[in-house]
């Protein structure tokens, strides 16, 4: 048996690997962007977006409570 490569581990797991490497960091700086220049708005984004998943958890244990009544 031949020894792995040590340089696969850094060519990513499937097609497109590098590609999704890239996309991450450039939404990561984005969002790094955003919440510098624009911490207000950001602070408000992240509010509405508390405000969703709480509504959705709500929704759920809602749905779980009745439906074991």
């Amino acid at each position: 048996m031949g020894k792995k490569d040590p340089l696969q581990a850094l060519t990513g797991g499937g097609s497109g690997g590098g590609l999704k490497k890239v996309v991450g960091i450039a939404i990561m700086i984005a969002l790094f962007v955003i919440i510098v220049k624009f911490p207000g708005e950001a602070a408000d984004w992240v509010g509405d977006l508390w405000d969703i998943g709480e509504g959705a958890i709500d929704g759920i244990v809602s749905f779980i409570r009745q439906a074991a009544a």
